[in-house]
């Protein structure tokens, strides 16, 4: 690591440089996540992608229309019933919902996490692979 003089308000100090100290802001930078910054991006993209209005799922939802707006926008949190009871209005588990926000925040903190059910089985089977049925094709891979 390299010093380097840093003058303040006529005070000479010492100032660490160098790659270290640049890989350390990287990734206090980098952790810095918002959890409902993410949960928010996932429900308007969802919202989005199925071409609704925020009017019609906060009515479905039972959730004001302000108070889902601001959820999206990561201004509020929301508790795991309005969670639950937004993902039922989208017609998405909240597990599929929260897997989503998991893999954005991993990105996020330079993490690369492998998807749990091999690409080949997924499109294969789609969403009707059970459990038993991953089991059985793993056995037969050996």
């Amino acid at each position: 690591m390299v010093k380097q003089p840093v003058s303040v308000n006529g005070v000479v100090r010492w100032r660490d440089v160098g790659m270290a100290g640049i890989a350390k802001q990287e990734q206090k930078e980098r952790t810095m996540v918002v959890l409902r910054h993410e949960i928010g991006d996932v429900l308007r993209d969802v919202r989005q992608r199925q071409g609704r209005t925020l009017r019609e799922v906060s009515h479905s939802a039972r959730v004001s229309l302000g108070y889902l707006s601001e959820v999206e926008r990561g201004q509020k949190e929301a508790s795991s019933e309005l969670l639950s009871s937004i993902c039922s209005a989208l017609d998405v588990p909240l597990s599929v919902m929260l897997r989503e926000v998991s893999d954005r925040v991993a990105v996020a903190e330079g993490i690369t996490i492998p998807d749990t059910v091999p690409q080949e089985f997924s499109q294969r089977y789609g969403k009707d692979m059970t459990t038993t049925d991953l089991d059985a094709e793993l056995t037969k891979l050996g």
